[in-house]
């Protein structure tokens, strides 16, 4: 465990050194450039994985079953204890208490009805307090939670079992009063999840972009979206400075999901903002990419305006940034996390917050007590009235302190409306298209994007119920506009962009209505099947040179890898699976996620209903656009027959990382039981088509054969490039003899390979799981079930300006009457989703054409994506313009008017002082005197004579003129007067 923290800070700083060696040398190095990127991120991979396994070695992450973890017989504890705080670094579980462990062999709708039972009685008791939430029921305390297993060394066990999180300080910054300033770590499992989502992703992007962008590695690129007069831009080739970017773009990530204070989380925030910013406006010779980069910039400063405000509140009233408890000055100072809740969970105002609203209070205080009080004296006044202060009622009716509460957690939530692209601030992140694909994937499923719902997970704890209304209502909101837009898009990068601001939108739904696992555990699904379509897409256009999905069709047979990779992503996405047996990665995340609304929605009813229907809405809409995007690219005939006859399948370097993904996209929440009944099927499967293949002689290696000679560039076509352009050696980066990519042998060896993945991971994981590990970084929850109460007790929360109630997420795991009807209408809408695509773009029995015309309003309303650029331009852009014309306009009249007319007089007065004093008086007196000094000598220069005799005249006189004034005036008694 002491191995992980520096484990983690390796796997931090290895992209950064990275990014260092390529800024300094990037030049020299060229193409090595993207070899030194891959050995940062790959070694921190590495780093990460090897935490992952300490991590797992030292904590039990078993479930009895993830959808009745909660509702356990025996055991309500299931957030567990929240009052044990160890040593600074070596902290007790604050989340949770020990799960218990299953049987081995149990299947998972086996054990769901284990529990059914339990599980209706808890429900039982929660509809007889329905009418009343939020009161506490003083009986039903379970026996089980004091009945442990009587082995003695599962007790010796218990007593050793590894701590949950791990939190400590390298670096202290400096202080500002109370407060510490300090580089910090906040681990635990949701950190080493998210250590190992983001480097396993990297990693694969890091080599799909080594031949995504090897045109970059010319001396000399030319770039056909900038015309110019003779011709197309011709620039220098940019390979090292985009493998640069990328890594400094990883390491602002890793140090943001390490971060163990708010304050460092917030640098490392904005460090991902620029880095961002210099991705997406890659090629910033296009008008298009620098006026997305400048769009993506502005938004996320208005959404961090936003958080600063919240950080602010923070600091003022609870004097500390730090997540966890910190040692100061010999004693331990609370957290962030300690000060918001008490030992048994439940939201509370903090003192420091509770004293910044009683200042009045406090004034009369210290003012009673005389200035002659000593400090302990006061300390103690103060914690004496605390408790009556905490009864008082201030702004709006609310108890002191709350409403700042309110704007602490609102405002680092206005932070992650920005980073997360949620409504209103959603508007930057399509335009987010015009980078290379590799960093569309990159910014759109590990990083930039997956910051904002991170912070909100990790900032849970702090949100009250009207700011989880707030969030509830933005994800409601922005999964509804994003999908609903897709649906009309025909740009293959900009339907997955909007496809993402959907999925966001449900991550930030499911936290909004107390679902944090299904929050998470959506992040790091969404995460694995988006990357994968990004790629996938990228490939697609790295073979027909376009964006536009009219001028592709019939790629499969060209791309078979793509295409069905792309597939795996599309049923990962649209949460595929058979129910309550097994799916698809989206099927455990999006069900968990509908199963809240679900339950929210039968506490609350009205609003709640809102939010379930836009959540079930929005899974039938996905599984439509992105089969829709399936069949538009894949199926059918070709629609652009010279497109179609260039098309290729992408190099190794590219379609590796997708075989590599899409294994993670179909099981990374697989438990054991499923990852080894469906890899042992895929791998048995896998050899019994190939023998069957080999008999038929279908397995034979005969190569691709082409229908043309591939002899050609692409330069030889007029293609329009769309987003990214590339152009593409002979060979088109790909061999022409017999190359795996589309060979039968090279296609059952791929498959074989990612069972074998799924198989090897699923023994190796053993009974480490997604959710499982999620279940032990869960912090504090809205409401909290404490140790020996029955869960009606505490089921319930309510803020103090909204009449909702806030359901604990363990009522989402009733198997019959909120599991049962939640999938089957999860797995309903999906489904109807997907025929109703089939039935119009891959079967063409309805005609898309004539849809669009019976509902044209709606069509162009979409089409124009709700006219939010326009509105915007209208509320924001426009009256901004219009303002800075009368600012520019004061500035040229009056200001610059007045700057004028002040050195007109400078000026004139300066003429008139010059003629006045310089030339008159100043000029005039030397000129005077110079002609008089000039006068006198010309006079003088008449006695010079040049004549002998007269010189001794003159002597001869001046000798008697002095002897007449010695005789006649000098008085020689005057002379002797000293």
């Amino acid at each position: 465990m002491n191995f992980i923290p520096y484990l983690l800070a390796i796997a931090t700083f290895l992209p950064l050194l990275a990014f260092v060696i390529n800024l300094i040398g990037g030049a020299t190095l060229k193409r090595n450039a993207m070899v030194v990127s891959i050995g940062g991120i790959g070694g921190a991979l590495l780093c990460s994985f090897f935490a992952l396994f300490i991590w797992c070695m030292d904590h039990d992450f078993a479930l009895e079953h993830g959808h009745a973890a909660h509702t356990e017989h025996g055991d309500h504890d299931s957030h567990g204890d929240h009052d044990s705080h160890g040593e600074e670094g070596e902290h007790a579980d604050p989340h949770h208490g020990e799960g218990a462990k299953p049987t081995d062999g149990e299947e998972h709708h086996d054990k769901q009805k284990g529990h059914e039972k339990e599980a209706e009685e808890a429900t039982e008791q929660v509809a007889a307090i329905a009418d009343s939430p939020g009161e506490a029921s003083e009986g039903d305390e379970t026996e089980g939670a004091e009945e442990e297993d009587g082995d003695d060394e599962d007790d010796e066990d218990d007593e050793e079992e590894a701590p949950a999180y791990l939190a400590g300080t390298w670096y202290d910054l400096g202080r500002a009063g109370g407060l510490r300033l300090q580089i910090s770590y906040y681990i635990d499992s949701l950190t080493i999840c998210m250590f190992a989502m983001v480097t396993l992703i990297a990693t694969c992007i890091h080599f799909y972009a080594s031949g995504y962008m090897h045109d970059e590695e010319a001396e000399e690129v030319t770039d056909s979206e900038v015309p110019m007069g003779d011709g197309f831009l011709k620039r220098p080739g940019r390979y090292h400075r985009f493998f640069q970017s990328l890594s400094l773009f990883c390491f602002s990530m890793l140090g943001l999901v390490l971060a163990g204070n708010i304050a460092l989380v917030f640098v490392f925030w904005e460090l991902v903002g620029i880095c961002s910013y210099f991705l997406i406006g890659f090629y910033v010779e296009r008008h298009s990419a620098s006026t997305a980069a400048n769009k993506a910039f502005i938004t996320n400063r208005v959404g961090d305006f936003g958080m600063i405000i919240g950080l602010m509140a923070l600091w003022s009233g609870l004097g500390t940034f730090s997540f966890a408890d910190t040692e100061v000055d010999g004693h331990m100072q609370p957290g962030i996390f300690s000060q918001v809740r008490d030992d048994h969970g439940k939201l509370v105002v903090p003192d420091g917050m509770v004293k910044f609203a009683a200042h009045d209070e406090m004034q009369a205080l210290m003012y009673e007590l005389g200035p002659d009080a000593t400090a302990e004296q006061r300390d103690a006044a103060v914690a004496a009235a605390l408790p009556q202060w905490r009864e008082s009622k201030g702004f709006l009716g609310l108890p002191y302190g709350y409403w700042m509460l309110m704007i602490a957690g609102a405002g680092v939530f206005c932070g992650c409306v920005g980073k997360s692209a949620q409504f209103p601030l959603h508007v930057w992140l399509p335009d987010a298209m015009e980078g290379p694909t590799p960093v569309s994937a990159l910014v759109h499923s590990a990083t930039m994007v997956a910051a904002g719902v991170y912070l909100v997970g990790r900032f849970f704890p702090v949100f009250t119920p009207e700011v989880l209304l707030l969030i509830a209502s933005s994800g409601c909101i922005t999964l509804f506009l994003g999908a609903t837009i897709a649906i009309v898009a025909t740009d293959i990068k900009r339907v997955l962009a909007y496809s993402t601001i959907s999925q966001l939108g449900y991550m930030m739904l499911s936290l909004g209505l107390g679902g944090w696992l299904p929050g998470m555990m959506h992040l790091i699904t969404h995460a694995f099947f988006k990357s994968l379509l990004f790629m996938c897409s990228g490939s697609v256009i790295h073979a027909v040179h376009t964006n536009e999905m009219p001028e592709m069709g019939g790629l499969r047979k060209k791309m078979p890898i793509t295409a069905y990779t792309m597939l795996i992503g599309c049923l990962a996405i649209a949460g595929a699976g058979v129910p309550f047996l097994v799916g698809f990665s989206g099927y455990y995340s999006k069900d968990k996620i509908l199963e809240q609304a679900f339950s929210f929605m039968k506490t609350n009813g009205g609003l709640g209903v809102v939010f379930f229907a836009a959540a079930a809405g929005g899974a039938a809409i996905t599984a439509f656009y992105m089969f829709r995007l399936w069949y538009m690219t894949f199926a059918g005939k070709p629609r652009n027959q010279e497109r179609y006859d260039h098309a290729h399948e992408s190099p190794t370097s590219m379609y590796m990382p997708l075989v590599v993904i899409s294994v993670f996209a179909v099981g990374v929440a697989w438990s054991m039981f499923e990852a080894v009944l469906v890899g042992t099927v895929g791998v048995v499967a896998t050899l019994i088509l190939a023998l069957y293949m080999r008999a038929t002689g279908k397995l034979a290696n005969t190569g691709h054969e082409h229908e043309h000679d591939h002899s050609h560039s692409h330069a030889d076509h007029d293609h329009g490039h769309g987003h990214d352009d590339h152009g593409h050696g002979d060979d088109h980066g790909h061999g022409h003899g017999g190359g795996l990519s589309l060979t039968p042998s090279g296609m059952l060896l791929t498959m074989g390979i990612g069972f074998a993945m799924v198989l090897v991971m699923s023994l190796v994981a053993n009974k480490v799981t997604l959710e499982g590990m999620l279940e032990h970084a869960r912090p504090v929850p809205v409401t909290h079930v404490a140790a020996g109460e029955a869960i009606p007790a505490a089921a319930y929360s309510q803020g103090e300006l909204t009449e909702l109630t806030w359901p604990d997420e363990s009522l989402s795991h009733d198997f019959y009457r909120v599991v049962v009807p939640a999938t089957i209408l999860a797995f309903s809408t999906a489904l109807g989703g997907i025929l109703l695509s089939t039935l119009m773009y891959g079967l063409g029995w309805l005609n898309p054409g004539e849809v669009r015309r019976q509902f044209g309003g709606v069509y162009k309303l979409l089409l124009n994506k709700w006219w939010f650029d326009e509105l915007y331009e209208w509320v924001f852009i426009k009256p901004t313009k219009v303002v800075s014309q009368w600012f520019a306009w004061i500035d040229r009249t009056i200001f610059d008017g007045i700057i004028h007319w002040l050195a007109a007089a400078v000026k004139k007065f300066s003429v008139f002082w010059e003629r006045l004093a310089d030339r008159t008086v100043v000029d005039g007196f030397i000129d005077g005197l110079a002609g008089l000094t000039k006068r006198t000598g010309a006079s003088l220069r008449g006695v010079q004579t040049g004549s002998l005799r007269q010189y001794v005249m003159f002597l001869v006189l001046g000798a008697v003129v002095v002897f007449l004034i010695v005789s006649f005036f000098w008085n020689p008694g005057l002379s002797q007067i000293n």
